[in-house]
């Protein structure tokens, strides 16, 4: 079966527009995004000032290159089936390259903040995508 003559058009165009889209100046990144839970038992336990100790003592030792951070609201069915909502941290890392050593930092942060302030788990969350700096 021979392709419409309709179809000549549109592979031109994609085609020629391959090379523009190849040198837009996007390079490989991966992005890291924690989300950090604010409650301890019920209550809010995670304040603004512990928050931005913890970010000045642990995150910006181990994330010199920088980050970003945002308040949020989370919400999950807990075991009973009933709607459980969460002040909540996310804090986003985009880095060039997956490393060993970058991989460690994040694993540390993780960790801190589950003994400082008592918490079950952070949400980690690796992509993989293109960004311009």
């Amino acid at each position: 079966m021979r392709p419409s003559r309709a179809c000549v058009p549109l592979v031109i165009v994609l085609l020629a527009c391959g090379p523009a889209m190849q040198s837009s100046g996007l390079q490989p990144v991966v992005t890291e995004r924690l989300y950090f839970g604010r409650n301890i038992a019920s209550a809010l336990g995670v304040t603004d000032s512990a928050w931005t100790v913890f970010v000045r003592e642990v995150v910006t030792a181990r994330l010199s290159t920088g980050f970003t951070f945002w308040a949020a609201e989370g919400e999950w069915r807990g075991a009973d089936g009933r709607p459980i909502r969460e002040p909540s941290f996310v804090l986003e890392v985009v880095r060039p390259e997956r490393s060993a050593a970058a991989d460690s930092a994040i694993v540390a942060i993780i960790a801190e903040y589950k003994r400082r302030f008592s918490q079950e788990s952070v949400l980690r969350v690796v992509t993989a995508g293109r960004a311009s700096f």
